[in-house]
């Protein structure tokens, strides 16, 4: 037996069935939705980004280390 679950939207405290909302209202619903998502991809890669940035500051700092020690040790 298939269940009849409505989807619901809470705004404003208000919880609203999608299915009584507007064609216009139901496209915002989407577009939202949508626009969560890509605001999640973007952390997603803005971690991804900083960790990156991250780890060739740290190999940069490491290769003046490595010279120095070259150079000390003539």
């Amino acid at each position: 037996m298939a269940k009849n679950e409505n989807k619901t939207i809470t705004v404003n405290d208000v919880e609203h069935n999608i299915e009584d909302l507007s064609e216009q209202q139901v496209a915002m619903v989407n577009h939202i939705a949508d626009l969560d998502k890509k605001l999640g991809n973007l952390r997603f890669n803005m971690d991804q980004l900083q960790v990156g940035r991250e780890a060739f500051v740290n190999m940069l700092t490491s290769s003046f280390d490595d010279e120095e020690a070259a150079e000390s040790s003539h």
